[in-house]
């Protein structure tokens, strides 16, 4: 296995599992987890309702048991596109590629228990690409405008990270391009941001110092502010918590941070008046959340996923992040084995093979880049040596 191959399998399932843990305690308070689960979630568990398909008729999902949710569903979905085109992407390739994706080819879905499209499966935030590309003919650098702004971009973005690795100013970019067509504003940044974290975090002989700098590098507006932020308080933090309270401490002092930047409002459920809307000063939660656990747990996977899981809110797609940049850094044996084991079981995926898949998109992408450098190269060491230009009707 090469570095990429490891590499990309990390970041893949260690999402996806981040994902399925955190999808049981999505929406809720930390102590309502506590009261539901008898403690801490230390693992995977079972849904919050029994009867899962009755309990919310608007949301009539199997969350927990294992089961991956949207997150991991359109993750897959882009690792295709890559995988077909084998090159850098942009808001067109989601227009030609990644929307009939959503709408034309039925998959299993865990959550629902049955094959269904994509489409039948994501939130309204991700049918607005199907809306406004498939049925507005919208142009898809700007269909994302207008779109609630929240994390949906963001939370599948990480193969964006892998098909520019130790670049992430290049994985930047190239996100912020590809969700054009999906969101704007700081639910935009975010998934550029966070695409440049996991570029980050899969360069060889990376540390998290280097995923917090090529963050803060990037980032701009409200988003950067919550990411400066989220670092300062953890500026000379150097232990991961040790008991369930110093656990809960971390929490707290995670979400005090991020909640001047959070436009939703304390009550996830029900949300402020301006809560999802365009704004220059504010951020997504989930980044910068994950951020902080990442760095309270200092890059230990495990520690990171869990204080997702039991920090609820948005809680799978803030696992998703937090796991993916951690796996990065650590490599496939960062990730548990008997969750993914489980996960894949659940899921009935093998999210390895998705791993597998995104590497060998990756590496043609990077001998296409390798020879487009050398070719830029060539052409600066031409100009370079050009001799000077003539003026019209002179001698040199």
């Amino acid at each position: 296995m090469t570095w990429l191959d490891d590499r990309a399998v990390a970041v893949i399932t260690g999402a996806a599992v981040g994902d399925a843990l955190g999808g049981a305690t999505e929406g809720w308070t930390p102590e309502q987890i506590e009261e539901r689960h008898g403690g801490r979630v230390t693992g995977i568990v079972g849904p919050w309702y029994p009867d899962w398909r009755n309990a919310r008729p608007i949301a009539p999902y199997h969350k927990g048991d294992g089961h991956v949710t949207d997150d991991t569903l359109m993750t897959r979905a882009l690792v295709e596109v890559y995988a077909k085109r084998r090159a850098h992407l942009d808001a067109y390739a989601v227009a030609e590629d990644l929307v009939p994706l959503m709408i034309g080819e039925p998959r299993w879905v865990p959550e629902l228990e049955s094959t269904a499209l994509l489409l039948q499966r994501v939130f309204l935030a991700e049918k607005w690409m199907v809306a406004r590309i498939h049925y507005g003919h919208v142009d898809p650098r700007e269909a994302g405008v207008g779109n609630v702004v929240n994390c949906g971009a963001a939370m599948y973005v990480a193969p964006v990270g892998l098909a520019n690795p130790g670049d992430p100013r290049g994985a930047y970019a190239e996100a912020i391009d590809l969700t054009g067509a999906h969101q704007s504003s700081y639910g935009r940044e975010a998934a550029g941001v966070f695409a440049a974290m996991v570029a980050a975090s899969v360069a060889p002989g990376a540390a998290l110092d280097d995923v917090v700098a090529a963050a803060l590098d990037v980032a701009h507006d409200g988003t950067a502010a919550a990411l400066r932020a989220v670092v300062g308080a953890f500026d000379g933090w150097d232990a991961p918590p040790r008991t369930d309270e110093e656990e809960r401490a971390l929490a707290r002092l995670v979400r005090e941070t991020v909640a001047p930047f959070d436009s939703v409002g304390p009550a996830y459920r029900q949300m402020s008046m301006d809560a999802r809307r365009p704004s220059r000063t504010k951020a997504i939660e989930e980044l910068p959340a994950a951020l902080g656990l990442v760095l309270g747990h200092r890059g230990d996977y495990r520690g990171a996923v869990l204080g997702a899981v039991n920090y609820g809110r948005d809680a799978d797609s803030i696992a998703v992040m937090a796991g993916a940049v951690c796996a990065g850094l650590g490599g496939t044996s960062a990730v548990p084995a008997d969750w993914l084991d489980a996960v894949e079981e659940a899921s009935r995926m093998d999210i390895r093979e998705t791993g597998r898949l995104m590497a060998s998109a990756a590496a043609d992408i990077l001998r296409a880049d390798r020879e487009r450098a050398a070719a830029r190269l060539r052409d600066i060491d031409a100009i370079d040596r050009a001799p000077a230009a003539v003026p019209a009707g002179g001698t040199t």
